[in-house]
């Protein structure tokens, strides 16, 4: 008998991936939590029946989320992650000697614990001293903060559900007030290729560009998210994501990356024609 884990991507689109067996399956108190292994994917993480991650292209969202605003930023020391239960983001974060500290806000423990048991891969750097672990709503620890971070990345589940309060105008503008002078927030910000998407897509730029002087998307092609084209939101008080990459200083640090390099990280910035149309009227020129 076959088993096959499969995800509609739209009415009439499904990805569907064959799995050897179910690892792990609960019930937090905020979504359902699966953990599968495949012959092609590895393991990998769903959240009601939605995607999060898997072994083998993991690495392509978290560099991205990372490395592009830890290239551009000359003195990031202060990190808030949002979400991030998996800790693949924090992993990449730990790398970086001159970080000196790393919180992470994640409302589901639950999450962090069947991570780091089945998952870890994603979760070696949760145990870094420079990181605490926070579990409550993103949102509402957000709203305490002012002028404490230099830089904010926003893992955030799709905007429904525990995510759904990750994707306001409210949010947004509380991120604004949370970092310094010259920070910088970074967001997943969905697939711009099928109609379902697009609608949350431009929603949540023109959200961004509200709050922040400096908005920006990039791109990556993870296989195993909606379309294999995916968006990221760079946002900032000060630096431009091209203007002020610091090309030879963050490659005099030698770190070794899958998918990510600067040259790639210029070309993630110039997006298809057909994205470039869906944000005329939310994205300003800069």
């Amino acid at each position: 008998m076959e088993l096959w884990f499969s995800e509609p991507h739209t009415k009439n689109v499904k990805l569907s991936i064959r799995v050897n067996r179910q690892l792990y399956s609960g019930e937090s108190e905020f979504q359902r939590i699966d953990v599968f292994e495949s012959p092609e994917f590895g393991r990998f993480l769903t959240l009601d029946g939605y995607m999060m991650l898997t072994e083998k292209d993991e690495f392509i969202y978290h560099e991205m989320m990372v490395h592009v605003p830890l290239a551009v930023h000359p003195n990031v020391k202060n990190v808030l992650v949002i979400g991030a239960g998996d800790g693949g983001v924090v992993r990449e974060l730990v790398r970086y000697d001159t970080i000196e500290h790393i919180d992470m806000v994640e409302i589901d423990p639950m999450v962090v614990q069947v991570c780091r048991e089945y998952l870890p891969f994603t979760t070696t750097g949760l145990d870094d001293p420079r990181v605490s672990i926070r579990y409550e709503d993103g949102l509402k620890f957000v709203r305490r903060c002012e002028d404490a971070y230099d830089l904010i990345i926003v893992d955030s589940t799709d905007p429904f559900g525990p995510g759904e309060g990750l994707f306001t105008k409210e949010f947004y503008g509380s991120c604004y007030k949370a970092l310094h002078a010259d920070g910088i927030m970074v967001n997943q910000h969905e697939s711009p290729f099928y109609d379902e998407d697009v609608a949350a897509m431009q929603r949540t730029h023109a959200r961004i560009v509200q709050s922040f002087p400096l908005s920006r998307l990039y791109q990556a092609h993870i296989p195993t998210y909606p379309s294999g084209h995916w968006l990221f939101g760079f946002a900032s008080k000060k630096y431009h994501p091209l203007r002020d990459l610091r090309e030879a200083e963050w490659n005099a640090r030698r770190l070794s990356c899958r998918y990510y390099t600067t040259t790639l990280h210029k070309g993630a910035f110039y997006l298809p024609a057909y994205v470039e149309e869906m944000l005329v009227d939310v994205e300003p020129e800069c």
